[in-house]
């Protein structure tokens, strides 16, 4: 008898398939009565698991049975509808069914010949969200995997615009180049900055106001004196929706002062971006028209399953240049006549994501995921309101979505130590319950309790238990003295 070196058995693909939809249907009913940060330390999973391969195959079944027995308990459950750390990432089921096809298809979407589906379908979806949103025509659209890589490649756009030729000659032997963000830029800025050759000392932190708010003419300040130093600003980085405080740049100013400059713009909305769809959220993207470039995330706030971003640019012919390069064994008959998505970034290999995305869009349709996110901001001014309403807690930053940055300060505390060390305490013995996960920041200086209200499943119950929990456990801290 001859062995069998192909796949698993279509009949076994098919009983542990609908096990495993049935599993994870039963994961997304009840995974809020689970907790939501799990009870272990560091190196628990690993010591749960062999040290080495097994030499021969095992059951599909011994295989879910160490699902259930060490991933799933070693799981932090960013579906948790008290999850409320970070920008969570929820993902809904018509995305899990969409990433299910997708890893089926396993295509690789780097030319239209290798996946023409895949490639027409990414530019179709793109060119919907793009109306979607509220961006001009002239953007053009390309999906990558996290919001670094999206900004990675905006500002690889903007260095190959600052017309030294680095594409032919790279960067030795040119002038020092600049780039500027505000202090609340995310630090994905940072890291983009440093890999493609810019160095810390040409990042640009320009101050930001009491809302953390870029100051546009600090900004300007620093152009002047950089040019005067020999420095060629070559970039500008504005925010939509920082990950501190969710504050907004004057992206509008912003954009007057890079057009007079000659300055690349590009917009980082990873979070934020995907309210662009509602009507009343339209003040808050004043000027991103005139951006050069502009990143949202619908694996962020979108229900989509991690990971894609997208990158609109205006002037996709400049990041094109910056990155196309054609090995004779990837050139094809339709390449005068199609877009090959390898063409305009680092990477040669790309998933078939704009599937989960049609898939989430089709289903829930615009006017669904408006109402979700309608729904999340409600809770959020709610919870906002319930801080500004007690005497003992305050805000620290402002709502403009559904991130509320707050702090504990009792009755004559004025002692800032005291105070950061308090609400220190008051995060970690909440978050230690495994009921709610709640997350961090300092803003001048002061320890400051973040809580993101972005899940899919989290409704107001659940905020009203959060809120709760968290001043309960604060009076107890306060009784244990």
């Amino acid at each position: 008898m001859s062995k069998s070196y192909g796949d698993m058995p279509a009949e076994e693909f098919k009983k542990y398939g609908h096990e495993l939809i049935d599993w994870v249907t039963n994961y997304l009913e009840s995974v809020g009565s689970l907790p939501v940060l799990p009870n272990i330390n560091p190196g628990d999973v690993k010591s749960k698991l062999p040290a080495h391969a097994p030499q021969s195959g095992e059951p599909i079944n011994k295989i879910i049975e160490d699902l259930n027995k060490i991933i799933l308990p070693g799981t932090t459950h960013w579906q948790h509808p008290n999850f409320m750390a970070y920008f969570n990432s929820t993902a809904s089921g018509p995305g899990i069914l969409g990433e299910l096809i997708s890893a089926a298809f396993n295509v690789n979407s780097m030319l239209w010949k290798s996946a023409p589906a895949s490639t027409e379908l990414e530019e179709t979806v793109l060119s919907w969200f793009r109306e979607i949103i509220n961006l001009p025509k002239e953007f053009l659209g390309i999906i990558y995997d996290t919001a670094s890589v999206s900004s990675m490649h905006a500002i690889a756009a903007a260095r190959e615009n600052a017309g030294f030729d680095i594409r032919k000659n790279g960067m030795s032997g040119i002038p020092k180049l600049c780039l500027y963000c505000s202090e609340q830029a995310h630090n994905s800025i940072d890291k983009g900055a440093l890999a493609l050759g810019i160095g810390l000392d040409g990042i640009r932190k320009i101050p930001v106001d009491s809302e953390f708010k870029m100051i546009t003419s600090e900004l300007e300040k620093a152009i002047k004196e950089d040019r005067a130093n020999g420095c060629v600003p070559f970039c500008v980085v504005a925010t939509i929706g920082t990950t501190s405080t969710t504050s907004v740049d004057p992206v509008e100013e912003i954009a007057k002062t890079c057009a007079r400059e000659k300055i690349w713009l590009h917009v980082d909305a990873a979070h934020a971006g995907v309210t662009a769809m509602l009507p009343e959220m339209k003040k808050h993207f004043k000027g991103v028209e005139q951006a050069d470039s502009f990143v949202v995330n619908p694996h962020k706030w979108l229900f989509v399953p991690v990971d894609l971003s997208i990158l609109y640019t205006r002037r996709p012919e400049i990041l094109k240049r910056a990155f196309s390069l054609t090995a004779e064994y990837l050139k094809t008959a339709e390449d005068t006549s199609v877009n090959n998505h390898m063409d305009y970034g680092i990477q040669l290999g790309r998933r078939f994501r704009s599937l989960k995305f049609w898939f989430v869009l089709r289903y829930f349709g615009i006017a669904g995921l408006q109402a979700r996110l309608r729904e999340h901001i409600r809770l959020g001014q709610l919870f906002a309101k319930w801080i500004d309403e007690h005497p003992q807690f305050e805000r620290v930053a402002p709502t403009p979505f559904s991130t509320v940055c707050f702090r504990a300060k009792p009755n004559k505390w004025n002692d800032e130590q005291k105070l950061n060390k308090l609400n220190e305490k008051l995060m970690n013995t909440v978050n230690s319950t495994g009921k709610i996960f709640i997350t961090h920041t300092k803003l001048n200086g002061k320890f400051t309790i973040r809580l993101v209200i972005s899940g899919l499943r989290t409704e107001e119950k659940h905020v009203e238990f959060a809120w709760n929990l968290i001043q309960d456990t604060f009076q107890q801290i306060l009784n244990e003295g």
